[in-house]
C-alpha cells in the first residue's frame, strides 16, 4: 500500500456486509469503527468510553481485541483496493477472520484515544496475515496478529 485516501474503508463495504458489530455502519449498536488508508499503514482511532470498563481506570480486554479483529479487516480489505488501483465507487472485498492473537502488553487506560495501525505482512489471493497495534497515549499497550480470509461463498446471500 502506499496511498491514502479520505475515505474509511468501512464506508466501502457493500450494504448487505455493513452489520458488524465492531466496525458496520449500519449497526447503531457497534463501535462504528472507521479505518483509513495511511502510506503502508492503515489506521484508525477510537475512544473508549465509561462502558468499556474493566477494571476502574482501564480498558475491557474484549473490547480491544474486537477494535484489533475488525481493523485487521479493513487493513486485508484497503490492501485489495490499494491494489487494484482503487477503482471509483468499487466496494471494498469483504473479509472474515481465519484466526486472532492478541498480547496485552500494559493496561490501556479508560477514556483515551486510542490509536489502532495495521499492515499486511504475508498475502495471497484469499488470504492475508495483518500485524497490528494499538497504542494509548503514544504507548503501545496492544499488539495483534490476525489471518483475515476472503468472506466464503457459503457466508454469502
Amino acid at each position: 500500500m502506499s496511498t491514502s485516501r479520505q475515505t474509511a474503508i468501512q464506508d466501502l463495504y457493500p450494504d448487505d456486509f455493513a452489520h458488524c458489530f465492531g466496525c458496520g455502519r449500519s449497526n447503531s449498536s457497534g463501535h462504528q469503527l472507521k479505518s483509513f488508508v495511511d502510506g503502508e499503514q492503515v489506521v484508525a482511532h477510537f475512544t473508549p468510553g465509561p462502558q468499556h470498563i474493566s477494571v476502574p481506570g482501564f480498558v475491557y480486554g474484549g473490547l480491544l481485541a474486537s477494535l484489533v479483529d475488525c481493523h485487521a479487516m479493513a487493513t486485508a480489505a484497503a490492501a485489495d483496493l490499494v491494489a487494484a488501483g482503487w477503482p471509483a465507487d468499487s466496494p471494498a472485498p469483504r473479509y472474515v477472520t481465519g484466526a486472532l492473537r492478541v498480547d496485552y502488553l500494559k493496561p490501556t487506560p479508560l477514556g483515551v484515544e486510542l490509536e489502532i495501525r495495521g499492515r499486511v505482512k504475508e498475502q495471497s489471493e484469499k488470504k492475508k496475515v495483518v500485524e497490528l497495534s494499538v497504542s494509548a497515549g503514544g504507548a503501545v499497550t496492544v499488539r495483534g496478529e490476525a489471518v483475515a480470509v476472503r468472506i466464503p461463498k457459503s457466508m454469502q446471500g
